[in-house]
């Protein structure tokens, strides 16, 4: 039986708190609430306060905005209406499949996320009572410790971030667009308690994550000593299956719960408060996560350089939060940032259904079969997991040698086989009458784009960050002639060919989507049909999500699991082989565990960087569905203005190259406070390090670079949230079609600057690899170039590239009520609008600003 921790309540916890929020408000509410708040009056204390920001600094920026509020008159259409406070669910148990009606089937799919999330408990419960030596064990639970410290000081944090969002939903849901026929007083808290369940979730996923890895780390470092590669590379895809499944079983029912048990009138509007809120928790714990673990990773880095020291060495202060580090931004970041992609493009599709679809009974068919193909994910990957296992032990279980890409390879390929039979066979069965009768298999064809690019998108990522790839050696050659500066040159080489092939292999697939879109089979049941087909390449995308976390997550393991073998000193205990032979019947094998850890870790390398294009696709593709119910409100449902969408319209190309520079802010602020935190960290680590008189470095030292680290990630954060935050606020309120074209600017631009950067961060990591495993190079100048290179790619590939898919979605469904808010205040207030628009842009700016002088490294005195 599973033994039920303190974790284990808080995740069932969220479950339970979202069907009991649904089920508590399912009664029908009548009477409506007329209250107004105090909108004027707030606004006016705003303009007061920039007023007096004006009369200080920031004239010359004034000036120029003052330039671009003209637009605002180019096109500014009077209130929308129709706003996501008026997305009704159509009734679903008005269709039926296979003799039960929509509503009791999707009952039915509840049961199948209870199995989902007994398949990620089961794993967890047989990681925590895997084998391990207590030296190991005493690592990895100092690494959880500190996990813990690292997350419980981010909840907090969250929290406080939450306060922006809960004053914007409650002026959008409260003053602009009530939900018709129901008291506000009663709506308002439904929806910000669903944005509290979204935030709940990013959060407990990412919480079971790192409590299954900090299991896992230990268990493969023990498991290396019997000099057999298999297990190795079991344990950490166990615990990635482990946490993929889990991750999806709770997304999906709590949509499931909103879908099935929140009125249908207000369903909308509670998708919406979920998405934003898992939205700000993924960003929040991406962002601050990465910056927290390249602080971390550089200044443990660098030491080997200063001091000539090994990998993981146990007298550097700074390798404990290079584990914790491992999980916060890994581990914890990647689990927040799945959870709520697969969320956000849900409902990116459900709200393009509402708002495009003619008919409420076509509305109800692709609702259900849209989350019946969700569950039927879940079984597809359970099913290839088992499948490739059993493949896998078969050729592997007993073999000296083996590559250990090839099982994460053949499980990522046999998941996307599966699933494109899988979802032929149910589109076949659930909506073959629907149309015409060709769209179910048109409709099968663009998820299986999706899918399919789900497995060809790695193969083409192995190509530039692989340790076999030839840009990854070519990294390695001319570091040899030329150091770390032509090294770096060959990274970014990688870096810029994999953007071109990675971004045109995406058009590929959705060009393709958009050929089966075409035609009158779907034009007959939707406006845009071509946008839908977009969301459902996004939707086939994570068509594989367990398996595409599962590969993901196998990485921090793999990486904690070499650091918790350096650091357990394992091999100095006295006795160790006869006790190690008594108490496990283990010959150990040290040195050929330690080739082995190092090895697997560049495959984990490999792998963590094949997800990332795929998020990053997935937040692209999923922002122009959800761009388009922007649109659809802007335009009357593509009746007026819709001209506007156009270069020829001014405040649309002003949009563009805003966004963009939107984007490489981002990517500067981030980095920005990696190399202060890292500056930082360095600083103290020289001062503390140890090399004569211990054997491992003080808890207290390792302890005050994690509280460096946390300290810099949440300066860092603060900054870079509230920017974003503002300049959602800024341009939304410019105008309206100058921020469409801000929204699809950041979504290409943040592409293809995210992919640069991840895979040239990749090809820099595995050339060092390359070094230390194959070429068996430590300490020499070739290593310290390569080094030097990985230091470089650290935050290009762990902080600011993954980032970017959290930022995209957050600002893109944030905007759904930014800009709605602004339309109906400039129809009634033009000038406060203009005012407004002012005031946010500058406050953006104050953070933008903050974001590098705010960070700069202090040389006077030490923080």
């Amino acid at each position: 039986m599973i033994v039920v921790q303190g974790w284990v309540y808080f995740f069932l916890a969220v479950s339970v708190l979202s069907l009991g929020v649904a089920l508590l408000f399912r009664r029908e509410v009548t009477e409506a609430d007329n209250g107004t708040p105090a909108m004027y009056q707030i606004a006016a204390a705003i303009k007061e306060g920039v007023e007096a920001f004006l009369k200080r600094r920031y004239k010359t920026m004034a000036a120029l905005l003052c330039l671009l509020l003209p637009t605002v008159a180019y096109a500014q259409p009077e209130q929308a209406g129709g706003g996501e406070a008026n997305l009704i669910l159509p009734d679903l148990s008005t269709v039926s499949f296979f003799g039960i009606n929509g509503h009791a089937l999707l009952m039915i799919g509840l049961l199948f996320c209870a199995g989902g999330l007994l398949f990620g408990l089961a794993i967890y419960r047989q990681l925590k009572n895997a084998p391990v030596h207590r030296t190991m064990l005493e690592v990895s639970e100092l690494i959880y410790e500190t996990c813990k410290t690292y997350l419980i000081t981010q909840g907090k944090f969250i929290m406080l971030l939450w306060i922006f969002i809960a004053v914007i939903i409650s002026l959008y849901f409260g003053y602009l667009e009530p939900v018709a026929g129901h008291p506000i007083a009663v709506t308002l808290p439904i929806i910000l308690a669903f944005s509290l369940i979204g935030i709940a979730g990013s959060y407990g996923v990412a919480w079971f994550g790192i409590r299954v890895n900090t299991f896992a780390n230990s268990r493969t470092a023990f498991a290396g000593l019997r000099g057999k590669p298999y297990p190795i590379m079991a344990i950490p895809l166990k615990a990635g299956m482990s946490i993929g499944m889990l991750l999806i079983s709770v997304e999906l029912l709590i949509m499931l719960s909103i879908l099935l048990f929140v009125p249908r009138d207000y369903a909308g509007p509670c998708f919406i408060g979920f998405a934003i809120g898992e939205s700000l928790g993924a960003a929040a714990l991406r962002i601050a996560g990465g910056i927290f673990t390249k602080i971390a990773d550089i200044g443990a880095d660098l030491m080997k350089i200063v001091f000539k020291i090994k990998e993981d060495d146990a007298r550097n202060p700074g390798v404990i939060a290079d584990c914790t580090g491992d999980n916060a931004g890994d581990s914890v970041g990647p689990s927040a940032d799945g959870f709520e992609t697969y969320g956000v493009t849900g409902v990116a599709l459900i709200t393009f259904i509402l708002l495009a679809v003619k008919s409420p009974t076509t509305q109800a068919e692709l609702l259900v079969w849209i989350f019946v193909m969700r569950v039927g994910m879940l079984l597809s990957s359970s099913g290839a997991y088992f499948l490739n296992t059993a493949i896998a032990s078969a050729k592997f279980k007993d073999a000296d040698e083996m590559d250990f890409e090839t099982p994460l390879t053949s499980l990522v390929w046999i998941t996307s086989i599966v699933s494109i039979i899988l979802t032929y066979v149910v589109s076949y069965y659930m909506i073959r009458p629907l149309g015409d009768g060709t769209l179910w298999w048109k409709l099968s064809s663009i998820i299986s784009c999706g899918t399919l690019a789900g497995a060809l998108i790695p193969e083409l990522v192995k190509v530039f960050t692989s340790t076999k790839s030839t840009h990854v050696k070519e990294v390695v050659k001319s570091a040899q002639e030329g150091g770390a500066s032509l090294g770096i040159l060959s990274g970014f080489v990688a870096g810029n060919f994999s953007a071109y092939w990675l971004g045109l292999s995406m058009v590929a697939l959705m060009g393709l989507g958009y050929y089966f879109s075409q035609g009158a089979s779907m034009a007959d049941q939707m406006l845009a049909p071509a946008v839908f087909a977009f969301g459902l390449v996004a939707f086939g995308f994570l068509g594989m999500g367990p398996v595409t976390i599962a590969v993901d997550s196998y990485g921090p393991v793999t990486d904690n699991a070499q650091s918790v073998y350096e650091l357990s000193l394992i091999e100095d205990v006295p006795g160790i082989e006869a006790e190690l032979k008594k108490d496990y019947n283990i010959d150990a094998r040290f040195e050929r565990a330690k080739h082995l850890l190092e090895a697997n870790d560049g495959a984990g390398n490999t792998f963590k960087a094949t997800a990332k294009p795929v998020l990053i696709g997935t937040a692209v593709v999923g922002a122009t569905t959800m761009t388009f119910s922007i649109i659809m409100a802007l335009t009357h449902g593509l009746t007026d203005h819709v001209e506007d969408l156009s270069l020829l319209h001014a405040p649309f190309m002003l949009g563009l190259i805003c966004g963009g520079a939107v984007i490489f802010w981002f990517a500067g602020a981030s980095t920005q406070a990696v190399s202060t935190g890292a500056y930082r960290a360095v600083e103290f680590i020289k001062n503390n390090i140890n090399l004569e008189s211990s054997e491992k470095a003080s808890v207290s030292d390792s302890k005050k670079v994690v509280e460096i680290c946390t300290k810099y990630a949440q300066k860092g954060m603060f900054n870079i949230f509230l920017a974003v935050f503002f300049s959602t606020l800024a341009f939304a309120f410019m105008e309206p079609f100058l921020f469409i074209g801000y929204l699809f600017s950041i979504a290409i631009f943040g592409l293809y600057e995210a992919i640069f950067m991840a895979n040239a961060g990749g090809a820099w990591d595995n050339a060092k690899k390359i070094v230390e495993v194959d070429m068996k190079q430590k300490g020499t100048p070739l290593h310290d170039a390569t080094v030097i290179g990985d230091t470089v790619g650290d935050p290009f590939k762990d902080t600011s590239s993954v980032a970017m898919n959290p930022v995209i979605k957050f600002t893109t469904l944030f905007g759904l009520l930014a800009v709605e808010l602004a339309v109906t205040l400039h129809a009634s207030n033009a000038m406060l609008t203009h005012v407004l628009a002012v005031a946010f842009f500058l406050v953006s700016a104050f953070f933008v600003h903050r974001s590098f002088y705010g960070m700069r490294i202090d040389t006077k005195s030490s923080n």
